[in-house]
């Protein structure tokens, strides 16, 4: 530790941490365009020019480390001189046009030239002009506003992991653009968005919509993944306008995926069903919700007399309390078919019990990891934050290896990547559990004693167990893999042979959740086979079988067949109308108070942001309201504390895999890898991601 002199004031801190984060933890402010914590320095932008005692002239605070007994000054003649020149020369190719720009009351640019600009320019030649360039539906180009700071380029090589924007040209002829006129295509890109200090890159969903300072904000938690980022919801008007990252460190730090960041648009889609619709006759009528929920439990009682025919489907990105009220509801009603695993398609590990998907180091502990076998997972796609986490393992030294049914781009270097052929996923994870075995001198189990080991099967292992800490991670594609009981069997396997952490990762938002409250078929139907039961009735809450379950075209038969279906759902659809019976609108995330669980079982809980649209309603009191019609006990609750301090304590069950018996099955092996932007029914309705590359990605298998 070195003490170091700012504006006269003593400050200690680590010798050859930088000045301007040692200036920022003491709060003393230093100006700048180019430095972001989270990026390489730069140094480009000279905003940060200070004054230190024993230098001949200014230096930049981003890229001068501290020493002991340095003596710096901010605020001296010397420094403000130096720190007025170059806001002059960046203003003198910007085009003022801040009346228009989004950017507008969030400037950097702004609120720097506030304090260091002048109010008249000597500058009387033309300004520069920079065409624009095409970034792709997300992002909003205006270049002749870029001060040339370099941060969008930075983020692309050191955080996306995608040389997408580059510099071209010198001096004020420099430009900063896509390569080959190619749109901006991470998963991340949004994140350039926040990083811009001017209005060169702006969100184009949000473009003119409003102002910032019309905006009101409201903390929230993103609802289309694990990993529960933390978010703040803008709105106008009682309406979403944008959502943008709530700095977290122990989970999103300061990044947003797309997915959470444009998705919002599907809760203002065209199609949001905001009242209450009964089916008679053959035809449709909007109603009020007492005449709809009264037509749906006289619907439900002529069918509760044999319930084994009644199945519920529930959305995996329900709030912690709909599930609990909706397992709830359906017990008191004696249905046991129940499920939300609607990307699954092998169910024979329930026999043994049921396994709370989850990520055993926590999120910011994964950075720390040494090795890491992704098997069945795209996982830039599936769950970006944590991606970009293993990226930052990866860059610091650690190894990645990949099992995967086909070739994907990862945006970090490999140590291994085995490409399964048709049919042998589960045989090329099943040589690596071999070899695991035998590298622990372990009995080899007899339903291996026909898998070949390969030199990358023992190369593997051999990385997982020389590393402290490790992680096996089975990714989306695993989950909806025709064979994943023996995935997981064979990923446990490997995991207590070599000492490394057994993750089976939950994709959408609040799985752990809907695990925790139980939305399970303990003695009854799965997913599956309720599809393939002809049940005479179903329930879907947030769901649209049709869109949501993997076996779509065998959900969509199901419905019709079906005599009496009731959607909880906050959309409306043509699908929906030829198979239902009941429409209840609900609200949607930004319109409910409730608890998501995320990939830790970490529980956090949010309020809600704007009004329901229409007459949709939080779909906790929608059941809480059925569960009383029904004339059932524990359905009292008057607000949504209650109902989770009823399943606060719960506890997540897992499987021993040791116990588990498994033969290897040589069946015809099928997996889906699915778009990041089908998620669910809010990412389906956002016009922007829909128009993106990923949302219609075909990806092949190599040869």
């Amino acid at each position: 530790m070195v003490k170091v002199e700012i504006n006269g004031q003593v400050v200690e801190a680590r010798e050859g941490d930088m000045l301007i984060d040692v200036a920022d933890k003491a709060q003393i402010s230093i100006p700048r365009f180019c430095y972001h914590k989270k990026l390489s320095i730069a140094a480009n932008c000279r905003m940060c020019l200070v004054e230190v005692e024993g230098a001949w002239k200014p230096l930049p605070a981003c890229a001068t480390p501290v020493t002991d007994g340095m003596k710096v000054h901010t605020k001296s003649a010397k420094a403000i001189a130096a720190q007025k020149s170059v806001m002059e020369f960046l203003l003198i190719n910007h085009p003022l046009d801040c009346p228009i720009c989004d950017q507008g009351g969030e400037c950097e640019l702004q609120d720097v030239a506030m304090d260091y600009g002048d109010d008249v320019s000597r500058y009387t030649e033309a300004k520069r002009i920079v065409g624009d360039r095409e970034a792709g539906s997300l992002i909003q180009t205006d270049m002749t506003r870029c001060i040339h700071c370099t941060r969008c380029v930075r983020f692309g090589q050191e955080v996306a992991g995608m040389m997408e924007l580059g510099a071209t040209g010198r001096s004020e002829w420099m430009e900063i653009g896509t390569y080959i006129e190619k749109s901006i295509t991470s998963e991340m890109s949004g994140n350039m968005i926040d990083l811009c200090p001017v209005g060169a890159l702006t969100s184009k969903p949000f473009r003119y919509s409003a102002r910032a300072w019309e905006l009101k904000a409201h903390n929230g938690i993103a609802p289309h993944d694990s990993m529960g980022s933390n978010i703040i919801l803008h709105s106008k008007d009682g309406e979403i306008k944008r959502v943008v990252p709530r700095e977290n460190e122990a989970i999103n730090e300061v990044w947003l995926s797309d997915r959470d960041r444009f998705a919002y648009e599907g809760i203002n889609a065209e199609d949001r069903l905001t009242q209450p619709q009964i089916k008679k006759n053959g035809k449709w009528l909007s109603v009020d919700w007492e005449t709809a929920l009264e037509f749906a439990v006289e619907g439900l009682k002529e069918r509760l007399s044999d319930a084994s025919k009644v199945g519920v489907l529930a959305s995996p990105s329900s709030t912690v309390e709909e599930l609990h009220l909706l397992q709830k509801l359906a017990r008191g009603l004696a249905i046991e078919n129940i499920d939300h695993r609607l990307s699954q398609t092998d169910f024979s590990l329930d026999a043994n019990g049921f396994h709370t998907p989850s990520l055993v180091p926590s999120i910011e502990e994964v950075e720390e990891l040494q090795t890491v076998l992704l098997v069945g997972s795209y996982l830039r796609k599936e769950l970006p934050i944590l991606n970009h986490r293993i990226r930052k393992a990866v860059l610091a030294g650690a190894k990645a290896h990949v099992i995967n049914p086909l070739t994907l781009d990862f945006n970090y270097p490999l140590a291994s990547e085995i490409i399964a052929d048709q049919n042998n996923l589960v045989e090329q994870l099943a040589g690596v559990a071999k070899a695991a075995l035998e590298m622990a001198n372990e009995s080899e189990q007899a339903w291996l004693d026909s898998v070949e080991v390969t030199n990358t099967h023992r190369e593997i292992v051999e990385s997982l167990k020389a590393a402290e800490k490790a992680a096996v991670m089975l990714g989306q594609i695993s989950q909806n893999h025709s064979n994943y009981a023996q995935l997981q069997k064979l990923a446990a396997i490997i995991a207590e042979a070599t000492g490394a952490s057994l993750n089976i990762l939950p994709i959408a938002a609040n799985e752990v959740g809907a695990h925790l409250v139980n939305v399970l078929p303990q003695n009854g139907m799965n997913v599956s086979q309720m599809l393939n039961a002809n049940l005479d009735c179903f329930i879907n809450f947030g769901v649209e079988p049709e869109l949501d379950c993997i076996e779509s075209d065998q959900a969509l038969k199901a419905m019709k067949q079906a005599g009496f279906v009731v959607n909880m759902t906050a959309f409306d659809s043509e699908a929906m109308r030829e198979y239902a019976d009941v429409l209840l609108p609900l609200a949607t995330f930004a319109e409910t108070a409730g608890t998501y669980v995320n990939a830790n079982g970490l529980k956090q809980s949010f309020k809600m942001a704007v009004e329901p649209k229409g007459d949709s309603k939080a779909g906790w009191k929608v059941l809480r309201v059925l569960g009383n019609l029904f004339d059932l006990e524990g359905f009292e609750q008057t607000h949504s504390n209650q109902v989770l301090t009823e399943v606060m304590d719960n506890q997540a069950t897992n499987i021993d895999f040791g116990k588990v018996e498994m033969t290897l099955d040589n069946a015809s092996e099928t997996f889906s890898v699915l778009s990041p932007y089908v998620i669910d029914s809010i990412v389906r309705r956002s016009p922007s991601l829909q128009a993106t590359p990923d949302a219609n990605a075909q990806l092949t298998k190599r040869g």
